[in-house]
């Protein structure tokens, strides 16, 4: 059985909330409420209004269904923030070079969802079974591996050439022409 929750238009901007959210998903109910009990972010206090929000509409939907649920069972199948609108305040900020900068108060939207469900097992063999195996041996080879281009590849060694036959051969002095001619009319 799964329970949503969802609280609007809370003061506080959205890239704050998701660090709050973040926290708690996936986790069991009793401990989702604990990090956010102790979290000393702002915003975990609002999350936790919604936490226990859907911990009510999760007993609320078993008692219409008429079956028996133990919220410890419940766990956060899923958690997330959106950009709620945000507020022109009348008022302005000092901003460099004469310039105002207009005040702006930031909402968001919270939703959880919750369920009493057996949790996917990471490790379970089903679908794309292949694809599970194949992905950690990948994973593994990427990080013994460097990267970075052609800069960071590891260079080969040459050979040492093989030694040609040795041939007495006279210097040659090789002279730009320009220099000759200046020594020339100096």
């Amino acid at each position: 059985m799964e329970a949503i929750a969802s609280a609007k238009y809370l003061r506080g901007s959205a890239q704050k909330a998701r660090l709050v959210v973040d926290m708690i998903r996936g986790k069991d109910v009793n401990q989702a409420l604990a990090i956010l009990r102790f979290s000393t972010k702002r915003a975990s206090n609002l999350v936790e209004k919604c936490m226990r929000s859907a911990i009510a509409n999760a007993n609320e939907a078993a008692e219409k269904a008429n079956v028996a649920i133990d919220p410890d069972d419940l766990w956060v199948k899923t958690a997330y923030v959106d950009r709620g609108p945000t507020k022109n305040r009348r008022r302005v900020r000092p901003a460099p070079q004469g310039r105002a900068y207009r005040e702006q108060r930031h909402f968001c939207h919270v939703t959880i969802m919750l369920s009493n469900d057996e949790r996917p097992d990471p490790n379970a063999q089903g679908k794309g079974s292949k694809d599970i195996a194949a992905k950690p041996a990948k994973l593994a080879e990427s990080k013994t591996r460097k990267r970075g281009g052609a800069a960071a590849a590891p260079r080969t060694k040459r050979a040492a050439k093989p030694a040609a036959p040795e041939t007495v051969s006279e210097p040659t002095e090789k002279k730009s022409t320009k220099r000759a001619t200046k020594k020339k009319n100096d």
